[in-house]
């Protein structure tokens, strides 16, 4: 158990790294205040996670602690959006439409109430 911690903690080390190094790399080559160096961070995290995902389900068998380390680890810290678009994604491929158009708008319509009254909370703080 708690050699598979270190391998989860290095893997989230490395995803946060990683996201630290691209996002900041497109944001300086970028002149203007849009945070396209977060965008391209969580667009390329959803495309690499929706290959390596599909890649390791259908062509290359794996452990399940292997998957939790790449997936949870790595791309839990590059970037959670990967996670939300990919279980979306899984609820729309079994036709539960209501719960996938809930997803969205659960995590992002609240999640960005709940960053505002947070941002409110810690001002009185």
């Amino acid at each position: 158990m708690f050699q598979k911690l270190i391998y989860l903690a290095l893997a989230g080390a490395a995803g946060t790294l990683v996201r630290y190094w691209l996002s900041g790399i497109v944001q300086r080559n970028i002149t203007t205040e849009f945070p396209f160096g977060t965008a391209v961070v969580n667009l390329l995290g959803c495309l690499v996670f929706g290959i390596l995902w599909a890649f390791l389900e259908n062509r290359l068998s794996v452990s399940g602690q292997v998957r939790i380390i790449l997936f949870v680890g790595f791309f839990g810290a590059f970037t959670t959006f990967s996670a939300l678009m990919f279980e979306t994604a899984q609820l729309m491929e079994d036709s539960q439409w209501l719960w996938a158009s809930g997803n969205i708008i659960l995590q992002n319509i609240l999640g960005l109430g709940c960053i505002i009254i947070g941002l409110a909370i810690g001002r009185l703080i």
